[in-house]
């Protein structure tokens, strides 16, 4: 309940969740185009500074599925709160860091954040009216392609203005907002699981992520080949196939592994394996291309704020996109508006690997790449949060976001060692670097596709034209004691 007894308008709790999701997105993003910068403040070297991102994604992926899972245990308003502070600590030590140690860890910090998208779904499923639930998760689901855009678009004049300093000062005002706002106006989900945290499963979840992530961050600098990155993904798999075994065996997993095994919740994390694989790794490497000096025979020599005007069309394309996502997942399904999004961003990965000698073929593609991930992005939650219990909400959408992230992790480093194989002009990059890159994630994104007609087809409710819960559609998925789900999805 909110500290005044009452509900909250589902209005006033969707405006609290998305200016603290919009804020965790911008942090994912305002660092990457800005990495010489912060090299450069920090007194550090262009090998060293990688870990203000590495260790920001190793963080993030430990502790997302750990407070989706307290979030459905002990309170989702509760644990939203608590990442929003995390994050705003997390800020507040970045804003005051002069050296990379202290920039790390509160990166790291900040990662404890990564649960403000699971929770926020969870709230959403809680509070909002059940044909209003699909266009909210949709919204805010959109608004971490749209964050992140953003924050490819204003990092330059951010720190044109304020030194990088202030690239953590202003979201950390945001962050403190929306933590206070969430306190006050935020009404405790009604929903529990029942259990408590099992540390074992979550000390094998970290370990093994973390040896993955490390192992696949690193690559590109260690060499793919290289002892210590074969050492990593061999003990990633090894970790990897001891927590399966324990999270089976366990009273009470962190993570079900039963309702893992369901159809819907697996195949979409294919997808969001994917599909997280070909947005991050172009995220990342579209502004190096646009800031590569024509010197080198492509690239436009653009500085930080014009490489992110460049991307800002996109980034409307995908909040427009993503509003209008939950309208046709209600009219089409939502696994029909994930293969149509997916297969978009496709289309404008391969106009870009196909035609980028202007900047107008840029700002084309890039809207329809950024259409694409408005549309995909909000299908691929709605369909998490329909297919498991409401007390599983919380950890289902936060393991797909945590899949997402790995995905990414593993797209940006593949994409690095293709599009450093060759050296071209000045030492740079060659062209044809950039054009296989983008053609392999078109590819990506084609599997990526193809994997989502694995999603069973849900009915929608005729006369609400809504996508029922998967607990509603089959009575074998229904909740047992302990919160647990039974059986698979038989379709």
């Amino acid at each position: 309940m909110s500290s005044t007894g009452r509900r909250a308008d589902h209005r006033v709790t969707f405006a609290v969740l998305a200016t603290g999701v919009i804020a965790f997105s911008l942090l994912q993003s305002l660092v990457t185009p800005v990495l010489p910068t912060l090299e450069a403040g920090l007194g550090t070297n262009q090998s060293d500074v990688t870990w203000v991102l590495t260790a920001y994604l190793l963080s993030a992926s430990v502790f997302t599925p750990i407070l989706g899972r307290l979030g459905d245990m002990t309170g989702k308003k509760r644990m939203f709160v608590v990442a929003l502070a995390a994050l705003a600590l997390g800020c507040l030590l970045a804003a005051l860091a002069t050296d990379l140690t202290v920039m790390v860890v509160a990166r790291v910090v900040q990662g404890i954040g990564g649960g403000v998208l699971p929770l926020a779904f969870g709230i959403i499923r809680d509070e909002f009216p059940r044909d209003r639930v699909a266009g909210a998760v949709g919204a805010i689901s959109s608004l971490v392609a749209v964050g992140a855009g953003v924050g490819l678009v204003v990092a330059g004049p951010i720190v044109d203005a304020f030194s990088y300093h202030g690239l953590f000062w202003l979201p950390l005002v945001v962050l403190v907002v929306a933590a206070l706002a969430a306190q006050f106006l935020v009404p405790e989900s009604p929903e529990r699981t029942a259990g408590s945290i099992n540390w074992a499963a979550a000390l094998l979840l970290s370990s093994w992520l973390v040896a993955l992530l490390l192992a696949v961050s690193q690559a590109p600098s260690w060499g793919w080949g290289s002892a210590e990155v074969l050492g990593l993904l061999v003990a990633a798999v090894v970790l990897a196939v001891v927590w399966v075994l324990v999270e089976s065996r366990a009273v009470q997993p962190l993570i079900d592994m039963r309702m893992m095994r369901v159809r819907a919740v697996w195949a979409t994390n294919l997808v969001a394996l994917l599909f997280g694989a070909a947005m991050y790794a172009a995220f990342a490497f579209l502004p190096q291309f646009l800031q590569t000096p024509s010197s080198a025979g492509y690239g436009f020599g653009s500085t930080v704020t014009e490489s992110g005007l460049l991307m800002l069309p996109q980034t409307i394309a995908s909040f427009v996109l993503g509003l209008v996502s939950g309208t046709l997942a209600q009219r089409i399904g939502s696994k029909v508006v994930l293969v149509i999004g997916t297969l978009v961003v496709a289309a404008g990965y391969l106009a870009f690997a196909l035609a980028h000698d202007s900047q107008g073929a840029i700002l084309a593609g890039s809207v329809v790449m950024g259409a694409g991930f408005g549309l995909a992005f909000a299908a691929m939650s709605n369909l998490i949060v329909a297919a498991v219990p409401p007390s599983q909400t919380g950890v289902a959408s936060g393991m797909n976001a945590n899949i997402r992230t790995i995905g990414g992790s593993i797209g940006a480093a593949v994409m690095a060692s293709v599009v450093t194989a060759h050296a071209g002009a000045g030492g740079l990059p060659a062209e044809s670097g950039y054009t296989n890159g983008f053609l392999m994630l078109t590819g990506a994104l084609v599997a990526a596709a193809l994997a989502a007609l694995l999603i069973p087809a849900v009915r929608r409710d005729p006369a609400t034209h809504a996508e029922p819960d998967v607990a509603l559609r089959h009575p074998e998925a229904a909740l047992v004691a302990g919160g647990t789900l039974v059986g698979d999805d038989p379709e």
